[in-house]
This record gives structure tokens, C-alpha cells and sequence, in this order.
């Protein structure tokens, strides 16, 4: 009776340890979903995927096709993270929409830069200056944070932050009393040859043949709010598996892919 109890209970402690196993298993296996839009960065996270795996991270990355399914799928939990959008447009969405999402990580940047056929630098800006800047609100405020990073103008207190996007009439102090031409963002490649600098888009620049980090006389730093993240939700911020993911993106092998593949329109912020 003694020795049937014994095996019994053994078997017991058999049984517990199996099912302890498989469940530790299966956290182990835990799949990652990332939501991401096409092309760039869908082949970015082919490399950051690679480079998880090695360290025991399972991702799985799930394309879109535009900028809102990616927030709605991920607080909603269908997704465990996504990486295709800057700072402010995550405020943006967190203040229209009540998501419960948070920045995990840098990624890249593509950065807005001022170019020009007349100026080596911008020390050499002329007093009156025609500085052509983009006219959507979003582009104009951003190339505004540009010029004051620069020091060439210091905009209203709040001005440029927390979702109020300036205008050349928040400027508070313009010491080289700049003329600000507002131009749609597509034109102003075309605008070089009749003013003294433009601040443009990467896409626009490299379509008008121009390199950022080659041709501009200034670049948005790399830890702009305009550089681009990882967002996971809230409560899953400090949890092992996002520093682990964070980690496989801001590797060396990711750097050099970066850096490699996109020549200078995408620049790596970390």
C-alpha cells in the first residue's frame, strides 16, 4: 500500500514538472507581432527579426498599408508592437483617440534638412535672407524647429510643442530678420535657384537629386521628435521581451543595413 502511494505521488510530481515545462515553453515561444507599413521599414524589420532570433525572440511582422490601423490593432492587442511613426504623431493619436501607448525606442530618421545653391553654411545667411519653407502645418512647424535648433530664430514660449504647430508669425526673435516664403512642400527643390536656402523633405530632396547628408548645410539631429519609434502599450513598456526587441533593432546589424541600404535618406537614431 506504502509503494502504491509512493509511485503515486511521484507520478504526481512527474505529471507537474511536464506541465510546468510546457508552460515554460510556451512563454519562451511567445510570438512578438509587429505592425509596420511596406517597404522601408517592413525591410528594416526583415534584419531586425534575424538578429531577435539569435536572441530568442520570436517576431512575426504584420504589414499596413496606412498610418491608423497600426495604433487601433496594437491597443486593442492584436499586435504586441508596431514601428512606423515619430513623437508627434503618437501624441496626436493618443490625445484624438485615448490610446494607452507609449515610446519603447528610437529607430531612424529621415531628415528634413536645409539645402542651397548660394550658401556653403548657415553662418553665411545674409541679413534678409529668403528662407522657402513648407506651407502644410505638420512640415512648416518642423522646418521651424530646424531654423531655432540652428539658432537663426527663437520661436514663442509653446510654440512648435505639445501639438501647436508655428507659424512664421509665432517667431519671437529673428535676428537676421529672415523673409519666410511658404511653398507646397513638392516645390521647394525647384525654389533654390530664387531664394538663399529651403528646408526640405527627404523624399523631395532625393527626388530632385540631392543627398542629405552630402548636399544639406543643416540636418535635423538624430534625436529629433521627428525621429521614428517603437511603441508598445503602456503597460508592457518595461516588460524583458521589449528591451529585448528594442535591442535587436538598435544593433550593430541593423545600423550597418540602415546605413548601407538607404544611403543617407534614413538615418539610424540610435
Amino acid at each position: 500500500m506504502q509503494r502504491r502511494n509512493l509511485l503515486k505521488a511521484l507520478s504526481a510530481v512527474v505529471a507537474g514538472a511536464a506541465i510546468f515545462t510546457s508552460f515554460g515553453a510556451h512563454a519562451d515561444d511567445k510570438v512578438i507581432k509587429v505592425g509596420t507599413i511596406g517597404g522601408p521599414d517592413a525591410q528594416i524589420w526583415e534584419v531586425v527579426t534575424k538578429v531577435a532570433k539569435r536572441e530568442g525572440l520570436n517576431v512575426k511582422v504584420v504589414e499596413f498599408n496606412d498610418y491608423v490601423q497600426p495604433n487601433a490593432a496594437l491597443d486593442a492587442g492584436d499586435l504586441d508592437a508596431n514601428s512606423f511613426q515619430h513623437q508627434p504623431y503618437l501624441d496626436s493619436q493618443i490625445k484624438q483617440r485615448g490610446y494607452k501607448l507609449a515610446n519603447a525606442g528610437l529607430t531612424y530618421i529621415s531628415p528634413l534638412g536645409v539645402y542651397s545653391k548660394k550658401l556653403k553654411s548657415l553662418k553665411d545667411l545674409p541679413q534678409g535672407a529668403k528662407v522657402a519653407v513648407p506651407n502644410d502645418p505638420s512640415n512648416e512647424n518642423r522646418a521651424l524647429l530646424l531654423l531655432q535648433a540652428q539658432g537663426l530664430i527663437k520661436l514663442k514660449a509653446g510654440a512648435g510643442t505639445g501639438g501647436n504647430n508655428a507659424t512664421p508669425l509665432d517667431i519671437a526673435e529673428n535676428p537676421k530678420k529672415i523673409k519666410f516664403v511658404e511653398l507646397d512642400a513638392a516645390q521647394l527643390p525647384r525654389s533654390l535657384s530664387d531664394v538663399d536656402a529651403a528646408v526640405i523633405n527627404t523624399n523631395f530632396a532625393l527626388a530632385a537629386g540631392l543627398q542629405p547628408t552630402k548636399d544639406a548645410i543643416a540636418l535635423e539631429d538624430i534625436h529629433s521628435p521627428y525621429a521614428n519609434l517603437i511603441a508598445v502599450r503602456a503597460q508592457d513598456k518595461d516588460k524583458p521581451w521589449v528591451k529585448k526587441l528594442v535591442a535587436a533593432y538598435q544593433s550593430e546589424d541593423v545600423r550597418q543595413f540602415i546605413k548601407t541600404q538607404f544611403k543617407g535618406s534614413m538615418v539610424p537614431s540610435f
